[in-house]
Formats: C-alpha cells, structure tokens, sequence
C-alpha cells in the first residue's frame, strides 16, 4: 500500500503507514443477550461480561476486547492505551451481527400535554382541535450527572459567531433529543409552533419535561421513542491514550454539543495512533468523531506531546448535526474510503466549525478515495491555518445544499497541498437571492469590481499560498470552480499574511459553473492544460489589480499566458454514484458570431478532447493507473462517451 501511487505526498515523500499486525495474549467477549451474561464473569466466551465497560476496565495493552451481537446503552469508556502498534487495545465487534452502542434510552410513560398554549386567544384564533401533543417527565436517575436538555448547542468559545449574521436559533436549542422509531424529531423554541408542525417537540426551561406532537398527530404508544441521555458513545476519561482501535461498532445518538470544543461521539480525547475502521456514527447532534487536541485553550508540551497519527478507515459518518470529523494540530492523518452523508443539518456553519471533515494545522496527511455527499449548510472538507503537505485525492464530492464552497482551504501560508483527481460536482452556493443587484440595460456594463453577493465554490482559498489543484472534475458550482482571495492582515506573532498566490492550476475539467471557472487575485498563479466546457462569458478572471478582467480561454492566454494548451469544449457531462461520469454530444448549440467561434475552438465532440502533457505531481489517474507522457485533462485515463 505505501508504495501506491495514491500515497505519494506533495513534498514527494510516500505517507507513513505505521500500522503493524497485532499481537493480542488476551481476549474478553462481551454478549449483552447471553442468558449467562454478567459483569462478575470472568469474560470468556462462555461466561462473558454483560457490559463493554468492564471489559474496559480490565483492558491492557494486548487485548482485544470482543464485542457480540445486541444494543448497548453505555458510553464506554477505556481505562488504559496500547503501547505500541504492535500491543494496541481493540475494541472490535464479533461476526455475528450488529453491534450497537446508543446514547439513548427508551421511554414508555407519556401523558396528553397540559397547561400550555398552542395560540394566543384572539379573534383570528384558528382550530388546533386536532393536533395531539404528549409530554413526558424525565427520569432524573437516566442522565447521571448530564442532562444534555438542560445544556444548550453552543459551547464555551463563542468569541468567533457573527451573531448579526445568523440565526441564532439553533445554537440556543437544547442538546438532548427525541428520536421516534430511530429518526429525530425537530426541536422548536416555543410550544405554539409544534402546531404549525408536526414531528417536533419542545423543552421546557427547567429541561426536566419534554412535549412532542408525532406526525400525523399518532400516539407515541404505536411507535419506539427514545431520547437522548449521554454526550458520548466511546470516550476516554483520561486523555491522551493511545494505540487503540475500534472497528465494526455502530455509535448512535451522542448529545454532543456544538464545537469547539470538539467533543465527538466517539472521541479519541486527545490520544494517538487511534485506528477506527469499518465504524457507524449515526445522528451525532454536534460532532460525529474527533481526532485532535479538542480546543485551543488546552496547555500543550509541544516537545514531547503528540496529537494525531489517527487512521479513520472504511466508515459510515451520517447525519452529524455540525461536522463529521473535528481534529485540531492533528498531524499525519489517514483518513480513507469512508462514507461521510447529510453533516450540517443544525445550519450552524457561521460558527466556523461545521464541515464533513474540520481540521486544523494538519501536516502530511492523506485524505484519499472518501464520498462527501449531501452536506448542508457546511463544507465537504475544511483544512483551517497552516496547513502543509497534505493530498487530498480520489474522492467524491457530491451535491453541497446550500454550501458556500466544497472544499475549503484556509490562511496556509508555507508548504504546499494537493488537491488531485477529485470529482466536485453541485455546490449550490449559500446566498440571498435577495440581495443579488439588479442591473437592467447597460448599467452593470463599467462597474469596476465584481460583487461577492453569489457564492458556490469547489474550492476555496482564503490567504493560502502553493495550492496545487490538478487532474480534477470541476462541475455544477453555482460560481466558480476554484475562487481565492488574499487575507493580508490575518496575523499574529510571527506570522505573516496570506497571498493566495502561486497556485497551480493544472489538467482539470471545468463543467458549467455559473460565473466562472477560475478566479484568480492577481496573475502570480498558473494555469495550464484545463478544460473548460460549457462556460460562457468571461469566466477567466484576474481580480487584481484593478479593474479585473474577465477573459475567455483566447484572451486568458493572450494577455496572461495561462492555458497554452487549454482547450474550450461545449458537450454534455453527467455524473451518477452508479453509473459514473459520461460524456456526450450537447443537443443545445452555444451562441456567439461567427468570428468569436472560429477563435474559441470548440470541440464538440468529446472524442476530440486532445491529450495534454504528464504533470509530474501527479503520475497516476483516479483509479491509480500510471499516466503516460500524454494524459486526457481530469481524473480519467479513458472517458465514458455515449454516442
């Protein structure tokens, strides 16, 4: 695997691969569904432990802790780290079906709502005589010293949210929810409103009694409702353990509140060398994992503390309420062939910690061969402040809901870091249609700088310096496929601002983005072997200096010398998760005179795409196959053309 051409690093170095087989002298079963289960066992397979924190407890560096079919409702919480790779402590589900471990517990004892309003008396009153609302009163035995509907989202830094800005809502909103049948219910913030709606409830202040109208005002009686109890599923007391893995486990339902500080459903407080494979995280309220130092606010040895080394490998992270995966100075990470879906759903993203993945100061790590897909409200991928040497490469970022940009990379200003043979296909943009100007006739003709009211970018870059983006598919932005724009006085001790400059921008396709394809502050980047299809007006832009210019692929390499071997194309692409990406004939001819046509050179059939030349930062396609001397721009050695 280290030899593979997707693990090759910016710098030219290989990624480290420090996992080793494992030697394991001890082995303890947990079987919550074995008649003979009990936590005075001595857990062997025939006698084995009824919880996983005993077997926790007794846990060394050695053993792996066997986990068997059944739910358990516990956050389990390791006592003691491996030593090294080759002495971890495992913590892996049996081959016998679904291991579930829940922050959750059943309730059954609910009775009809009394003694608030559904509306205030008046006139105008409307009939409300069909709507049913439950209430149950919690049992305060249940949360043993958290009671996260007493705790709001948000957490202790509040220092970053533009609170003119935002909604405020969802921040304020309790941290404890009410799952009927395993979905949420939507939390409301007064009590009328569950009668403009139904699947939603409502938290009195004191958060002892929640009140919840079912949709279509059913009784909770006919349906399996839980809430939620504990902020964790898998969580150390102790920070900074180390060496320990956790694979094939399914983590449901963790009151984790809004970061930072990081706090995820599973969490590896602060540890290294954590491999976590073949994982479910499901319906996290805040974070779903987090791999890094938690916050900013913790002392740290920088000598002889390590943070990172993780390996998050082939799991499923759905529907986290803020981001999927959270690291701060988490260094050499992998992070591979996991399946990260519908983040963002708590529309918190001006928090600015709210992404698929949000990681800060990370160096040399790899993020390969990941799908990102139906995020909300938050990016795909957020690498935040001084990021170097790290490859992002061979994923999949699909359909951003109201997503200001796919992928993110923030005020880095030294190293370099690759972005390569990715698909970024629909960023719809986060924007007020609102409050877009309207420019009737010429009167938009001699404006002098370009309004940033639209958004909807693949990738954006703020203050980053060296970023190489090469053999992509760019398609579907509701602006631009690549934006960036210099932070100059960002900065502290040190430090310096950021320039957005030297990027190289190299063998990509661009696909129908709404303004643009690049957008470049100043000329001091490149541009080479891009193809740019069905990309009308000037969507080639300089920003500055002043005024702009925003070219077409003729004017880009005449009056900058960008995409000597650029080509235009007007044809058809389309991607689908099962079928992939094809290309083919448009049916819609582009307009233009005659002369303007003969010079931008369309292909039209995409049979004609010509070759371009090998760059040397990334020798092998998508599917890791080596590139010729000659190679089609984008992530494919062949392309999938329909007649």
């Amino acid at each position: 695997m280290s030899g593979h051409f997707s693990a090759l690093l910016p710098e030219g170095n290989s990624f480290h691969f420090w996992e080793k087989p494992c030697t394991y002298t001890q082995f303890l079963h947990v079987n919550a569904s074995a008649p003979a289960a009990s936590d005075d066992n001595d857990g062997s397979e025939q006698f084995p432990f009824k919880t996983i924190n005993k077997a926790a407890s007794l846990a060394s560096p050695g053993t792996r802790v066997i986990i068997h079919a059944g739910l358990y409702r516990e956050c389990v919480r390791p006592q003691m780290g491996g030593t090294d790779p080759e002495h971890m402590i495992a913590y892996e589900a049996a081959d016998d079906g679904q291991v579930i471990i829940r922050a959750s517990e059943e309730v059954t004892s609910f009775s009809p709502s009394q003694g608030w309003q559904l509306q205030r008396p008046g006139p105008q009153a409307e009939d409300y005589s069909h709507v049913r609302i439950w209430e149950h009163k919690l049992d305060p035995d249940m949360f043993r010293g958290y009671n996260p509907f007493c705790a709001v989202n948000i957490l202790h830094d509040r220092l970053f949210i533009e609170y003119d800005k935002t909604d405020m809502t969802p921040y304020l909103n309790r941290r404890g929810c009410v799952f009927c049948d395993g979905k949420p219910l939507t939390q409301v913030p007064l009590y009328n409103f569950m009668a403009r709606q139904d699947n939603t409830y409502w938290v009195e202040a004191n958060g002892q009694t929640i009140h919840f109208r079912l949709k279509g005002d059913d009784a909770p009686q006919n349906h399996h409702i839980e809430i939620t109890v504990r902020e964790q599923c898998f969580a150390p007391d102790i920070p900074f353990l180390n060496y320990i893995r956790v694979k094939g486990l399914i983590m449901e339902h963790a009151a984790t509140g809004a970061p930072v500080p990081q706090r995820g459903s599973l969490s590896c407080f602060r540890g290294h060398h954590w491999v976590i494979e073949d994982c479910e995280i499901n319906w996290s309220n805040g974070v779903g994992i987090d791999i890094g130092d938690e916050c900013w606010h913790h002392t740290r040895k920088h000598e002889t503390e390590v943070i990172g080394h993780t390996v998050i490998r082939g799991c499923k992270i759905l529907d986290a309420g803020v981001c999927g995966i959270a690291g701060l100075f988490a260094t050499h990470l992998l992070i591979e062939d996991n399946l990260i879906e519908g983040t963002g759903w708590q529309k918190m993203e001006l928090s600015w910690e709210a992404g698929g993945i949000k990681i800060h100061d990370t160096v040399d790590t790899l993020i390969r061969n990941n799908v990102f897909k139906n995020t909300y409200r938050a990016d795909h991928l957020w690498l935040d402040c001084n990021n170097e040497n790290n490859r992002i490469t061979g994923n999949i970022f699909l359909n951003g809901i109201e997503q200001r940009e796919a992928i993110f990379i923030e005020c880095t200003r030294d190293g370099v870091n690759l972005i390569d043979n990715n698909i970024i296909w629909n960023v719809e943009g986060r924007f007020d249609p609102a409050k877009v100007p309207v420019e009737p006739g010429s009167s938009g003709w001699y404006k002098l700088k370009e309004d940033d009211t639209v958004n909807g970018y693949a990738i954006y870059a703020e203050g980053t310096d060296r970023l190489y983006i090469a053999h992509n598919l760019i398609g579907k932005c509701r602006h631009s496929g690549y934006y960036a724009k210099p932070v100059g006085f960002r900065m502290h001790g040190m430090m310096r601002g950021g320039t957005s400059r030297k990027a190289n921008i190299i063998n990509n396709i661009f696909y129908d983005c709404g303004e643009a394809a690049i957008v470049f502050p100043t000329d001091d980047n490149t541009a080479e072997g891009n193809l740019y299809v069905k990309m009308q007006g000037g969507y080639l832009r300089v920003m500055y200096p002043a005024p702009e210019t925003c070219l077409n692929l003729p004017a880009w390499q005449e009056f900058h010398g960008f995409d000597m071997t650029g080509q235009n194309g007007w044809f058809d692409i389309d991607f689908n998760e099962e079928t992939g990406v094809t290309l083919k004939a448009s049916e819609n001819a582009p307009f233009g005179l005659p002369r303007q046509m003969e010079r931008l050179q369309l292909i039209l059939d995409p049979q004609e795409i010509k070759p371009v030349a090998t760059d040397s930062h990334v020798p092998a396609d998508k599917d890791g196959l080596p590139h010729a001397e000659h190679v089609l721009p984008g992530p494919f050695a062949s392309l999938n053309i329909k007649k």
